[in-house]
């Protein structure tokens, strides 16, 4: 009698993305897209809380997104995902040229190093009033913004400030070239996170990049896989 076992296709995917709506995992599925890299994904809704599901505790300890697996292999933390699969999947793709190499290291670490500790903290100190019992919450408001006035939006500005200069020289890419690089994949959800919230001092050319982005189809195509993004707005 034939063996009628099911084969494992070689060409199968073997890549998952475990993606969290409204989360830095919305960068994976638009690099793998981009880079036309076969995958899986499972996807993780929020709670009404806004925190992670436990179920993404059994992918990853600290149960957050994104983390991809990849045969034996679990990955966290969106920069070592990006350079895990530009390194493995890219096929020479997603390279900065010679000009734009200091620019791609600089921007891809920047972004979740100096950028994005800031605008986390401008989220909690908006969070913590909305949280706290009513009648705290007029005063910690007031407190908070004052907080976020003195601290936060001075260096914020510095930062909006250096990324729009840096965009106007740049020819369209952090690291210039002609397709996006580790620096986009990882500036991205930065910037669109500033946005949403108001992004007041980011300037036309942030503004700009953020919209090219947007247009572009394989960025289409993972807003479609992914479902439920908040943060893919126009910036106009």
């Amino acid at each position: 009698m034939a063996d009628t076992t099911a084969q494992p296709v070689e060409d199968a995917p073997k890549l998952v993305i475990h993606h969290l709506n409204d989360s830095r995992s919305q960068r994976i599925l638009w690099l793998v897209e981009e880079l036309e890299v076969p995958y899986e994904l499972k996807k993780y809704q929020r709670t009404s809380e806004r925190l992670a599901p436990p179920e993404l505790k059994a992918v990853n300890p600290l149960g957050n997104a994104p983390v991809i697996t990849d045969g034996n292999l679990n990955l966290a933390e969106s920069g070592a995902i990006v350079e895990y699969i530009i390194q493995k999947y890219g096929r020479g793709r997603a390279q900065p040229p010679e000009s734009g190499t200091i620019d791609n290291l600089y921007y891809t670490h920047y972004a979740e190093a100096s950028l994005m500790p800031m605008l986390v903290n401008k989220l909690i100190f908006s969070i913590i009033p909305q949280r706290s019992p009513f009648f705290l919450r007029p005063i910690l408001k007031t407190a908070f913004n004052a907080i976020s006035a003195k601290m936060l939006d001075p260096r914020l500005k510095v930062h909006a400030e250096m990324i729009e200069t840096h965009l106007s020289k740049s020819n369209g890419f952090f690291a210039g070239g002609d397709e996006p690089t580790s620096a986009d994949y990882m500036m991205i959800f930065c910037l669109e996170a500033w946005a949403s919230e108001g992004g007041g001092d980011l300037g036309p050319q942030t503004k700009a990049y953020i919209d090219r982005i947007h247009a572009r189809p394989a960025y289409q195509r993972a807003l479609q896989k992914g479902g439920e993004y908040a943060f893919a707005k126009a910036t106009s």
